[in-house]
This record gives C-alpha cells, structure tokens and sequence, in this order.
C-alpha cells in the first residue's frame, strides 16, 4: 500500500487526467463538427491543439504509472480499483476516467473514418479531373491537332 501522502498525490493525478481527457474529448467532437462541415481551414488550426493535449495526456498517464511503480504497484486497472477502495471519491473518479477513456477512444476512431471518407472522395473528384483533362485531342478542319477546349467561341464565326 501506498503512504498517505503518495495516496494524495495519486487522487491528484487520476483528476487532472480526468479533466484533461474531458478537454481532450471536447476537442475531438469539435474535430468531429468540422469534418462533417468540411471546414478543412479550421482543421488545420486544431490539428496543433490537438497533439499537444495528446502529449499532455500522455505525459500524465506516464506520472501515475511512475508513482504507483515507485511503490512497487504494477499500473493496471484491477490495481488502481484496489488503491481507490476506501476512497469513494477516487473510485468515481477513476471509473469516470476509464468510461471516459473508452468514449474519447469511440470518437477519435469515428473522425479518423471520417477523415479516410473524405480523403477518398477527394481522390476520386481528383480522378475525374485528371481523367477530364487527359481527353483525346481533336483536329481542324486542316487535319492540325488542337487541344480540346479551344475552337469556336459561341457567337464567332
């Protein structure tokens, strides 16, 4: 078990975590927003904000497997649950952060579908244009070959 003051330290983590991946999940339905809304300008500007949390996140899930293994806890879910026991606000804690692990891990897979959709359709408007613009060349009167696009204007003679 680990000393009162390790005890503290550890609640503090599971809540900052918790608050970070609430602010992670916020992020990730706005993502969302913008990728129904094909707003690929706004996307760009999420994209940072977006990593860095993902850093800090990572770097905080980093220090509570650091403190419990400083105490001999190997960081699982089961030995976490063990340390919360007594604690009720820790447990409702910690099991918030864990269903809301799985919500956030729902959505990102979700935008990442959405971002591979897009991307698709993108590739396949692009197919039609370069197919577009590799059409067969017509000739003149005179048998000269010329691009397509450049006779007659309507109204010229």
């Amino acid at each position: 078990m680990i000393p009162a003051a390790a005890r503290t330290l550890f609640i503090q983590a599971i809540e900052a975590e918790l608050d970070s991946l609430r602010r992670f999940r916020e992020l990730l339905q706005r993502e969302q927003e913008l990728l129904i809304a094909g707003d690929t300008d706004a996307l760009m500007g999420l994209v940072t904000r977006k990593s860095e949390l993902h850093q800090q996140l990572q770097g905080q899930h980093d220090a509570l497997a650091r403190l419990l293994g400083e105490h001999g806890i190997v960081p699982s879910p089961e030995a976490v649950r063990q340390l919360c026991e007594g604690l009720p606000g820790a447990l409702a804690s910690w099991d918030a952060l864990l269903a809301l692990g799985n919500e956030v891990r729902a959505l990102n897979e979700l935008n990442g579908s959405l971002i591979a959709e897009r991307m698709q359709n993108n590739q396949a408007a692009l197919s039609v244009l370069l197919a577009a613009a590799d059409q067969p060349t017509l000739y003149d009167a005179g048998g000269t070959a010329r691009p397509t696009g450049r006779g007659r204007h309507l109204g010229s003679a």
